[in-house]
């Protein structure tokens, strides 16, 4: 038996799609080292026990920017099938389904990232909210401050260019040519 994998590996996996933190089927079915075609039969055996909000098929769409932006996934460009996309609370039933020993371990792993996950964004609510209440608090005091913070943060102005190639800078003549 392979052993465990780490948190962090787990963290690096989890997406974010439509909302959620998910975890697509190729990476769950290395993570419990079974193929990806076992793991999705054993669901699709037991599909009602994976409404909605704990599983979904990827559209194309999403399949295509799954596959753009995380270079793990680069081979589901190849598969002619729409991956699944499982939410914390399908994992949790997968390892109803998977009945074996690495399962059981590879899934408190994986909810043990998913709650270091959630405390990761509520301290993040919490740090803007405060930054929220002290800009408030001291709006009149620091307002030339807090302005000229956004003025340092917007993106600088375009360069004006000159235009490229040759430029006639004189005035149009009217030639007169007589006719015969």
């Amino acid at each position: 038996m392979k052993a465990l994998v780490p948190i962090e590996i787990i963290g690096q996996r989890i997406i974010l799609l439509r909302g959620e933190n998910v975890l697509i089927d190729r990476d769950l079915a290395e993570l419990y080292d079974v193929e990806t075609k076992y793991l999705n039969r054993q669901v699709k055996r037991n599909i009602k026990r994976f409404p909605s909000e704990f599983m979904f098929r990827l559209t194309r769409k999403e399949k295509k920017e799954v596959v753009t932006n995380w270079h793990h996934l680069e081979d589901l460009k190849f598969s002619h099938q729409l991956p699944f996309a499982f939410t914390e609370l399908g994992v949790a039933m997968l390892s109803s389904v998977l009945n074996s020993e690495r399962a059981i371990q590879v899934n408190i792993q994986i909810m043990k990232t998913f709650v270091q996950l959630r405390k990761m964004y509520s301290s993040n609510k919490d740090l803007a909210r405060r930054l929220d209440e002290i800009e408030k608090k001291y709006d009149g005091q620091f307002k030339l401050v807090f302005d000229a913070l956004r003025k340092l943060l917007a993106p600088p102005p375009a360069p004006k260019r000159e235009p490229m190639g040759f430029l006639v800078k004189e005035k149009t003549v009217l030639y007169n040519s007589k006719k015969k």
